[in-house]
């Protein structure tokens, strides 16, 4: 297994492809590629649809896959609000790869059997396939396709992001083989000799202790310990610093336990979900997730020292793995809020997973929304940072 990776900036997409697509032969030296993943900043937007043609002049691309977005990764470096091109290319023996295509307009039900979202991806689960998924924001019915797709591959990895860079429905590219979507949903099923390592770095830091939810309705968060959550919160407040309680007025968010058979979780254990709004009469809090009585969970904060911390943490945490030696290639899925917006310096999160688990090429892009594990389930995120690392299998 190789991967390589390769970013250009030039103004003109011509140049970018031709660019990128010689750093790409020169790394490849005499193999061919099995895959090549391509992301596109919308400064290109008018040339979308000569891509494919445009590349297929340098390269023998395998199965391509990619997407429009909003800032671009690769070969390890981040390029934000300006025209840049990446390519990363895996060449892969004795893995399978499969492609994926649906509008999700019409999902199965979410009552039927896991063989119906089967039949429905066409993709076999004797495969143990792996996932990674790109999708139009303004098409895609996140929350419940990747519920489905959990509950009919429940030991598969999923990871990937929404396109960005478009500011309406229709405007985002999606790349797949020979063919341009601009809405719904492209994936690739590898299986074979693959593993798919996923890091969620959800950039927030725990306050206060986990506390059980002991009464709720739908979103609404209505008391925790058996006390009204806004008593618990103000609390709360009373024990932190100066500048955390600055932070509680804008940066709050709840994390909610994803495996209640952990005693003690940890940072990376708990979905981070905003705030959605106050009941002050009640004493409730709205928020973005459906609870439910019993569940775990803990308030959180988010600054761009806790989002370098955590990501650090999470990073460490697979480092001690130990399955980075054995990594090949990796694509991140940053949030679009995340890079310079939030550090003020580019390439933050590339140079720490560099720095963390060295030259593993790398690329990606920063997404409308970002795809990944908490736990043993595949949520859509926000603020995050969600990384694919591949490797040969163990079995091999």
């Amino acid at each position: 297994m190789k991967w390589v990776s390769a970013l250009s900036k030039q103004p003109d997409i011509d140049a970018a492809v031709k660019e990128a697509s010689e750093e790409i032969t020169r790394q490849l030296g005499n193999d061919q590629a099995d895959l090549t993943v391509i992301f596109v900043a919308p400064q290109y937007k008018d040339f979308y649809d000569k891509i494919p043609d445009l590349l297929n002049r340098y390269l023998k691309p395998g199965t391509l896959f990619g997407c429009s977005g909003g800032g671009i990764i690769g070969n390890g470096e981040e390029a934000e609000q300006q025209a840049a091109f990446s390519i990363t290319c895996a060449k892969l023996p004795g893995v399978k790869i499969q492609p994926i295509y649906s509008e999700t307009k019409e999902l199965p039900d979410q009552d039927t059997s896991p063989s119906v979202w089967r039949e429905w991806l066409n993709v076999n689960i004797e495969d143990q396939p792996h996932f990674v998924f790109l999708a139009d924001p303004f098409s895609f019915r996140g929350d419940e396709f990747l519920a489905g797709v959990d509950f009919a591959y429940p030991n598969s990895k999923k990871v990937g992001g929404l396109a960005s860079g478009a500011q309406s429905m229709g405007g985002n590219a999606l790349y797949l083989g020979d063919k341009i979507y601009s809405n719904g949903l492209i994936g690739i099923a590898l299986s074979g000799d693959i593993e798919v390592d996923t890091i969620v770095a959800q950039g927030c830091r725990p306050i206060g202790e986990p506390m059980k939810i002991t009464d709720c309705q739908d979103t609404l968060l209505k008391s925790l310990n058996g006390k009204p959550t806004l008593e618990v919160l103000q609390d709360l407040n009373e024990t932190l610093s100066d500048s955390d309680k600055k932070l509680l007025q804008t940066s709050l968010f709840l994390g909610i336990e994803m495996d209640p058979m952990k005693d003690d979780p940890k940072q990376g254990d708990f979905l981070i979900r905003n705030l959605m709004g106050v009941d002050r009469e009640s004493g409730a809090l709205a928020i973005g997730a459906l609870l439910r009585t019993g569940q775990l969970v803990q308030f959180h904060l988010r600054d761009k020292k806790m989002s370098a911390e955590d990501l650090d943490v999470m990073l460490t945490r697979y480092l001690s793995q130990g399955h980075a030696e054995n990594a090949s290639g990796a694509l991140l899925f940053s949030c679009l809020g995340r890079g310079k917006y939030l550090y003020g310096e580019a390439n933050h999160d590339t140079n720490m997973f560099h720095n963390k688990l060295g030259e593993i090429p790398l690329g990606g892009f920063f997404c409308n929304g970002e795809i990944g594990p908490v736990g043993n389930t595949t949520f859509l995120h926000g603020y995050t940072s969600s990384f694919g690392i591949f490797r040969k299998s163990n079995h091999s």
